[in-house]
């Protein structure tokens, strides 16, 4: 292909934007610091002449769709300003369970599978349906969003890493299930519903099924260490491509001392 074709071809693609819109009303990670947007300065406020809007931002690197990085959890990880480019984009999957989970369930990498074809070194995305619930959608619930959205069973860790993936995106409020956070602890009443759950399903205690000194935030503190990130709260035009083969570029901030950033994330098909 030569470069003109290149760039025909390019000018003919699909892009989906997989981006959870921005605002100040966007909740971070519980207990996270949330977005502030100040103006310093304005058109018409300039002196002798015209000015310029100009604005103040503070946050923390874990308000909308943003990208955890090996140092969020790995003091000795990269920063997100060390991971070369190549790592953020490539060829991936967006695995739809929307109709196969709901509050507090598990997924497994079973059912991934069963909806497409997953391959070693793919860029994973799963669509759990709880986008949803995001605070600018019409079904807006912020409680369940970030407290009751599925999981990943017990095995399910190993097999990430066994499959290589470059990175894992998710469109809820954490790629780990709630109840193996600290949220647990601090919503003591949805950890009774979803161990109810849990034990009428698998006839286990919620610590008996996720021993704590193993699985506790396990997609975080054991996939960290091996350069296998995460990025949550997907949104935007997910359900276009569901169960689709695609092309994904993740578009983080180049901050070296950064532990995590927001980022933009786009898929493209012909």
């Amino acid at each position: 292909m030569t470069t003109t074709q290149f760039l025909q071809f390019m000018n003919k693609v699909k892009m989906f934007d997989l981006t959870q819109r921005l605002s100040v009303h966007t909740p971070p990670w519980p207990s996270y610091m949330p977005l502030g947007i100040q103006y310093f300065k304005r058109i018409a406020g300039a002196h002798m002449g015209q000015g310029a809007n100009g604005q103040i931002i503070t946050t923390s690197n874990h308000v909308g769709t943003h990208i955890d990085g090996e140092i969020h959890f790995h003091a000795s990880g990269r920063t997100i300003g060390q991971v070369p480019m190549k790592e953020w984009v490539g060829s991936g999957v967006v695995v739809d369970i929307s109709k196969d989970v709901n509050d507090y369930d598990l997924y497994s990498p079973d059912l991934l599978m069963s909806k497409v074809q997953i391959r070693k070194g793919d860029i994973l995305i799963i669509n759990t349906g709880y986008h949803k619930y995001a605070w600018d959608q019409p079904r807006s619930d912020e409680l369940r969003y970030f407290v009751k959205h599925p999981g990943p069973d017990p095995s399910f860790h190993k097999w990430a890493l066994a499959m290589k993936f470059k990175w894992i995106g998710v469109d809820c409020g954490s790629a780990d299930h709630p109840m193996n956070t600290i949220i647990r602890n601090w919503h003591p009443k949805s950890f009774l519903e979803a161990e109810k759950k849990i034990k009428k399903q698998y006839g286990k205690s919620w610590d008996e099924f996720f021993p704590p000194e193993e699985y506790y935030q396990v997609m975080h503190l054991k996939l960290f260490p091996k350069k296998l990130v995460h990025a949550e709260n997907l949104g935007g035009e997910i359900d276009k491509l569901s169960n689709k083969r695609c092309w994904i570029g993740l578009f983080p901030l180049r901050g070296i001392e950064l532990e995590s950033s927001m980022c933009r994330i786009v898929a493209l098909l012909p």
